[in-house]
């Protein structure tokens, strides 16, 4: 069911990670999205070492192929070729831009009123820090995310993949879903304004409202949960593995497994907390006498899995069966997630 967008036109002229990701989802949806670059190209095209094969056939970074599967990649200079682009915009559905707010209006004039616009910035388009460029890893840092992120007392971290990017891509599909529909139901476009400042700060969840509620900030906890214990990673006899406890029925059957000496005062998620590093260190020395493999078929009905690498977690039995390496034009890419069936399937 991958063509539930088909007959929708998507023009992107944005770049990077967050706008493209946003359009390759809608695209994997069956839209036709045509990509516009510069003639010296998309920055990630550039994003290398490693560099393989790409949909064309040229040499390109490995990151580019992440975010831009299934487009219709086509050149032109915004500046000099600006008639030229506003007239490909004026055929379109939806227009994804990721300048800072007004650039785009400034180099094209005013959006056509019948194509939804979704502008995605780093701070969004109103506000003291609406002009300031941001990357990813800057808005880790502004937005409280890389400080509670990392080892106990360790340097600040940041998330391993450009998390706020990723997070910003799913927000700007989701909201142009939302318009396509509004505009079906009232012929209204309307005009999306998506920041990674306000993702960022969105997605803290549960640590954000836990420092609102206490008045305390939230630390850096390594693999560990502020909320539930235990739940992180332990060093097995032959790795890392995770384990993480989400109940107390779950803890039962934990401790039971691991034959712990488990005081009452543990049966509770409360108690645990209260009692983290003791309660730890127990499971941490249960587990360090097993290998992994031994720990998986233990704990089987406990939410756990080893440390994978990433090589390991795209060979596992599970994304062979899901499909979750597929081909674009010749070219391993990762696949959509994106999975519909018919009631009848």
């Amino acid at each position: 069911m991958g063509g539930i967008l088909n007959g929708v036109r998507i023009v992107d002229v944005s770049r990077i990670l967050a706008g493209p990701y946003a359009t390759q989802m809608l695209s994997d949806l069956g839209a036709e999205v045509i990509k516009i670059e510069a003639p010296w190209g998309d920055d990630t095209r550039h994003w290398g070492p490693p560099f393989t094969k790409g949909f064309d056939g040229k040499e390109v970074a490995a990151y580019f192929l992440s975010c831009n599967r299934g487009k219709n990649i086509v050149t032109f200079n915004l500046k000099k070729q600006a008639d030229e682009v506003r007239s490909l915009i004026e055929t379109a559905d939806v227009v994804v831009e990721n300048f800072k707010p007004g650039t785009l209006e400034r180099l094209l004039g005013p959006m056509p009123k019948d194509v939804i616009t979704c502008s995605i910035s780093a701070y969004g388009a109103t506000g003291p820090r609406r002009d300031e460029p941001g990357y990813d890893v800057a808005l880790q840092a502004r937005s409280g995310i890389m400080g509670i992120t990392g080892e106990v007392d360790s340097p600040p971290v940041k998330v391993g993949v450009a998390w706020i990017d990723v997070i910003t891509g799913l927000n700007a599909g989701n909201a142009i879903l939302a318009a396509l529909f509004h505009k079906q139901k009232t012929g209204e476009a309307m005009r999306i304004d998506i920041s990674l400042w306000d993702s960022a700060v969105a997605a803290l969840v549960n640590q954000a409202h836990n420092a609102m509620a206490s008045g305390i900030n939230p630390v850096p906890m390594g693999s560990a949960h502020p909320n539930l214990v235990p739940y992180r990673a332990f060093e097995a006899k032959d790795g890392w593995f995770v384990i993480g406890v989400g109940s107390d029925n779950q803890w039962k059957a934990l401790a039971q497994h691991l034959s712990l000496d488990a005081p009452d005062e543990w049966s509770t998620n409360e108690g645990r907390i209260e009692h983290r590093t003791a309660v730890e260190k127990a499971v941490g020395e249960a587990v360090a006498v097993l290998d992994r493999s031994t720990l998986e078929a233990l704990l089987h009905s406990i939410p756990c899995a080893p440390v994978n690498t990433v090589l390991e977690a795209l060979e596992d039995p599970q994304s062979i069966a899901r499909g979750v390496v597929t081909q674009h034009k010749g070219v391993d890419v990762l696949a959509s997630p994106l999975r519909f069936m018919r009631p009848s399937e």
